[in-house]
């Protein structure tokens, strides 16, 4: 399925597994904000191999798509001055 995603297919001819700075660029992140969101369990799952960070690529692409949103705020509930309601007459 990710296969289809071009970026996907082209990480994987290598290694499924990406360091920091490759996983932080194929989520359009910085290193740093990816470690941060790491040390406070909010980033996508990662694995030590040995003394070293990896994330694999299906992770971070599940984490992505987990963090979907259609808007950037809660809808006004209808009966609210900024609800779908204002603005029309009262009945």
């Amino acid at each position: 399925m990710d296969a289809d995603i071009p970026h996907a297919a082209e990480a994987k001819k290598g290694s499924p597994f990406l360091t920091t700075d490759q996983a932080a660029h194929y989520l359009g992140l910085s290193r740093m904000a990816l470690e941060k969101m790491r040390r406070k369990n909010r980033g996508p799952r990662y694995r030590k191999h040995g003394r070293y960070v990896r994330y694999h690529i299906a992770d971070l692409d599940a984490w992505s798509q987990s963090h979907c949103h259609n808007w950037t705020r809660e809808p006004d509930p209808p009966d609210s001055p900024n609800g779908p309601d204002r603005g029309k007459p009262d009945a």
